[in-house]
């Protein structure tokens, strides 16, 4: 499907509008720090929930819950005050396939440290003057969330300088900073400008954009979210990340294939 500039924008932009919608919240992951109001319950929650998304929707939204539960449902109040007993119940529980207690407990524990010091996670992924993405801020981010010590923990935080195309944090960055009129995404972060966003970049989303002409790299890595970024910065370059909407609700509902 290959169309001119200006109707795909059109073409696009129709179909941002149609599944950027509150409906759009019933079966996605975003339900989950949804629940909350304290801006800190909603990182840690969305934070949590976004670290989890591979897989099936309804099994991410079913383990974030368990995770939910397990803190009290108060993501910020269990993460400053949880004792050594809480934490050594979690180890051996079962989380989401390769998340597991022990990477949860090791999450819980940096965020008490990040949170003893900043009110939050938005100053971890401040944009530098002279930076046009998230590629440093999110290596930044894992330098302070990760510390220097190896543990198993590190692969479920993905690092563009991998070549990684990040698509968790990209949408846990994308709930945060886009102000969405539609009320889906939170938008609750001040100082960092929506227009620095990607495309959460995974098969669908991946899939869709080649079919459209949008990119011509066959993987789904950073370099592929970065040849997406110059197109879609061109059709909206104040709110690029409107397209994930458009892009990823092709891919789900099957309507170009």
């Amino acid at each position: 499907m290959k169309l001119k500039f200006e109707e795909l924008k059109v073409f696009l932009d129709e179909k941002a509008d149609q599944y950027n919608h509150p409906e759009f919240i019933e079966n996605d992951p975003i339900q989950i720090p949804h629940r909350f109001s304290l801006k800190q319950d909603v990182e840690i929650a969305g934070f949590l929930a976004a670290t989890i998304s591979w897989g099936n929707r309804k099994a991410i939204i079913k383990s974030a819950e368990k995770m939910l539960e397990i803190m009290g449902n108060s993501p910020y109040d269990f993460v400053m005050n949880y004792s050594e007993k809480d934490l050594s119940d979690i180890k051996n529980k079962s989380i989401h396939r390769t998340f597991n207690g022990e990477d949860f407990v090791y999450f819980i524990e940096q965020f008490n440290k990040i949170y003893k010091e900043n009110k939050s996670l938005e100053n971890l992924f401040t944009i530098h003057e002279s930076e046009t993405n998230f590629l440093h801020a999110i290596e930044r981010f894992r330098s302070s969330f990760l510390g220097s010590e190896k543990h198993r923990s590190h692969k479920h935080v993905s690092s563009p300088y991998k070549n990684s195309s990040t698509k968790r944090i990209i949408m846990f960055l994308r709930w945060m900073v886009r102000k969405d009129k539609h009320g889906v995404d939170f938008g609750i972060w001040e100082n960092i400008d929506q227009k620095y966003l990607s495309i959460p970049l995974d098969v669908h989303t991946g899939n869709i954009s080649r079919k459209l002409g949008l990119i011509t790299r066959t993987q789904n890595d950073w370099k592929t979210v970065e040849e997406l970024d110059l197109v879609i910065r061109k059709f909206d370059e104040n709110d690029p990340a409107k397209y994930d909407f458009a892009l990823f609700g092709l891919g789900v509902t099957k309507e170009l294939l």
